[in-house]
């Protein structure tokens, strides 16, 4: 009972400095992060302040009948139109981001928890029903992604498995199966789409790539967000097709993002087992040097024998 309580108080001891560690661990990524965007974006922003006020300056300059306040009045209207999804075409406006397709990809984005933030509704009833949406929709989703996430590694585990029945080496044909796995991932859900970006929306493969990455991990600035250029015309089936691809793409990413967290808890778990093993050898090894130290008995003993006469018994 004692041993048992020991134990869980080591435990306790244990998982204490494990979570103070991972929690300086976190805080001081979240400000190494700060300090490279601060670094990196900080300058640029400024620049585009100082561009931005002297371009607003010169108009007025150039057309003196043109009123400061009129003038914000207008870019503020237009800011606010650009985010309800409307742009000045000429003499016209362009819709489409509330047509039937557009509604659907904002509703997979909402109930994903991806949130561009490049589009939300307006009105009180539409503000209304996306909190009851998003309520159900968003554990709905996640029973969805995990479902789909079981059946992705029952299919990996079941061809690892026939794969290791026809080798007659399980372990190397779970290896490969895993990493074809990985491969395949990577190819369908983060390498090729950038080309199909490429293709029609005219982003660079960069800037696919880190569209991608940021729509399947949730993140979801709303920097870059498809089907959003007023001159480009896309296809009906354009949206409809990345909305599949988000779906499966955010169970694959779910499962790598998992399999990391189980790779770094089974190293944490490494690293305390050999600082306990190693303690306990520490302890064991002082123990033996207690048990081989002589006692003072033992001394005189040996002493005594060796001052015996040879004859004697």
């Amino acid at each position: 009972m004692c041993g048992a309580q020991g134990d869980a108080a080591a435990g306790r001891r244990w998982r204490l400095p494990g979570t103070l560690l991972l929690l300086l661990a976190y805080v001081g990524y979240v400000l190494l992060g700060s300090a490279a965007f601060w670094a990196l974006e900080g300058p640029a922003e400024r620049h585009s302040a100082q561009r931005l006020l002297q371009d607003k300056w010169e108009l007025l300059g150039n057309y003196t009948c043109l009123r400061g306040p009129a003038l914000e009045r207008l870019i503020q209207g237009i800011i606010k139109a650009y985010k309800s999804g409307l742009t000045l075409q000429g003499n016209s406006t362009s819709l489409g981001r509330w047509d039937f397709v557009g509604s659907v990809f904002f509703s997979i984005s909402a109930i994903t928890t991806i949130g561009y933030g490049n589009l939300s509704p307006n009105t009180v009833s539409a503000q209304i029903f996306c909190i009851f949406f998003a309520l159900f929709g968003i554990p709905l989703n996640l029973i969805l992604l995990n479902r789909i996430g079981q059946l992705m590694l029952s299919g990996v585990q079941q061809c690892a498995k026939c794969l290791g029945e026809k080798l007659h080496w399980q372990g190397a044909a779970t290896i490969l199966t895993r990493t074809c796995a990985l491969v395949t991932g990577l190819l369908l859900f983060l390498l090729l789409p950038p080309f199909l970006f490429s293709v029609i929306e005219g982003w660079t493969y960069e800037e696919g790539f880190y569209y991608s990455f940021v729509t399947l991990s949730t993140i979801g600035f709303g920097d870059y967000v498809i089907g959003m250029n007023p001159d480009l015309t896309y296809p009906s089936w354009y949206k409809n097709l990345v909305s599949v691809w988000i779906l499966f793409g955010m169970a694959w990413l779910a499962l790598v993002i998992n399999l990391c967290i189980t790779l770094l808890e089974n190293s944490s778990d490494l690293c305390q087992c050999g600082k306990k093993k190693s303690k306990e050898l520490e302890q064991e090894l002082m123990d033996g040097n207690k048990n081989s130290t002589p006692r003072p008995d033992d001394v005189e003993n040996c002493s005594s024998k060796d001052t015996k006469p040879e004859g004697a018994n």
